[in-house]
């Protein structure tokens, strides 16, 4: 019997809806249409002058043209433990920290360490697109948990009691939240890491979005709030989102000791070093002031309301507000089922694709994230082109 052309695991892999969009609209870009996207989860802003600085001069260093330790430059690992200690009060060591190729790999690195084939693990949706596809290829089984607008996209505890089972290993934990811009309060958080640590739940909490908060919303990290859940407990972060440094792909877990050393062996054969520019780039960072994310904060915080009131303006569209990341997302429900210059919608996204072809903008549709009827919209975009864009589709939306 002949073999199967592509692997299994490889194939039933779905494509990032937020990356597909993305290039879809850059391809109309290209070819010279005027587009705008809502769809990337990044910064418009560049990366603070000093830490282009740092890797500049890193590249001139014989030292960095090297292989270094698989887990991270010791001075690296030294400076998160530092810098996790000042941003969210949680005492861990250096031997804690693991830097990767992203926040991406660190998420990666992180599944593939703890689950087993057959584990399931909590994930309250909305989600983001990776998270589901991250567990399946380390043969976990996504127990969905669906939140709406009604809760603030918010898990309860009751949601938890009626998922979770004998095979129950994990739960996910996001707040400030992609793609809803939803935060926990303090008392769910730590009601939520008192859940788990009684019943011997892993927690992946996930803390890329720490710093963009906005108004009186305050970030709380959970195994501050719940210490006994430390040893079950592993933090994913990076400097993709504080810093604007997507491009520049490092990021880190912060885990037991124990976790830290399988997921590095595991790194050590899968890619070895994070690339030594872009980590001594994330040690200018980590150990500078968050002055550039201040910055970034008050105009996100600007946008964010333009963003809001916009889309709420338009027929048919209803949008919960942020208080977290640089997203806002609205639901298109009460479109589904109408035609937009003659073509008859039916999902998220067929709308999501009738606004590009149209009007030329780009957001991601929900379905990818769990939430058929929805859509993501980044506000990480200048406040000309966010209103430019909004007004298309609200244009196209009141025909």
């Amino acid at each position: 019997m002949p073999h199967q052309r592509l692997s299994a695991r490889a194939s039933a892999i779905t494509e990032s809806s937020t990356l597909a969009i993305d290039a879809k609209a850059k391809a109309l870009k290209a070819a010279g249409e005027s587009v705008i996207g809502f769809g990337a989860g990044e910064p418009d802003f560049p990366t603070p002058q000093h830490i282009v600085e740092a890797a500049a001069e890193a590249a001139r260093h014989p030292l960095y043209h090297k292989y270094t330790p698989a887990p991270g430059l010791p001075e690296l690992r030294a400076a998160i433990a530092t810098k996790t200690k000042r941003d969210s009060g949680l005492d861990v060591t250096a031997q804690q920290v693991l830097v990767s190729n992203g926040g991406k790999h660190a998420l990666f690195n992180a599944f593939l360490s703890v689950i087993d084939p057959g584990d399931e693990v909590l994930v309250p949706a909305p989600y983001w697109v990776s998270y589901p596809e991250m567990i399946k290829l380390a043969d976990g089984v996504v127990v969905e948990l669906p939140t709406t607008e009604e809760t603030g996209f918010q898990v309860t505890i009751d949601q938890l009691d009626a998922a979770v089972t004998e095979r129950t290993k994990m739960l996910l934990f996001v707040s400030p939240s992609n793609p809803t811009g939803a935060v926990y309060p303090q008392h769910q958080v730590e009601a939520i890491g008192r859940w788990a640590a009684e019943r011997g739940i892993w927690v992946i909490t996930d803390e890329i979005y720490e710093h963009l908060v906005y108004g009186d919303t305050r970030f709380s990290s959970m195994p501050v709030l719940v210490p006994e859940l430390a040893d079950r407990c592993i933090v994913i972060n990076g400097v993709a989102k504080t810093y604007a440094m997507t491009g520049w792909r490092v990021g880190w877990m912060i885990a037991p000791v124990d976790v830290v050393k399988v997921a590095t062996s595991l790194q050590s054969h899968a890619t070895s070093n994070v690339s030594n520019v872009a980590q001594a780039a994330a040690l200018a960072a980590v150990t500078g002031d968050l002055s550039a994310v201040a910055e970034m904060r008050e105009a996100f915080d600007r946008r964010r309301q333009t963003m809001h009131k916009l889309l709420n303006d338009i027929p048919g569209v209803s949008s919960y507000e942020p208080q977290g990341a640089f997203y806002c997302f609205p639901s298109f429900k009460e479109l589904l089922g109408t035609t937009i210059r003659g073509q008859r919608v039916e999902s998220a996204h067929q709308l999501a694709e009738i606004v590009l072809e149209e009007v030329k903008v780009a957001m991601v549709p929900g379905e990818g994230f769990g939430a058929p009827g929805y859509a993501r919209l980044s506000y990480a975009l200048g406040d000309d082109d966010l209103i430019e864009g909004l007004t298309r589709i609200g244009d196209l939306l009141s025909e």
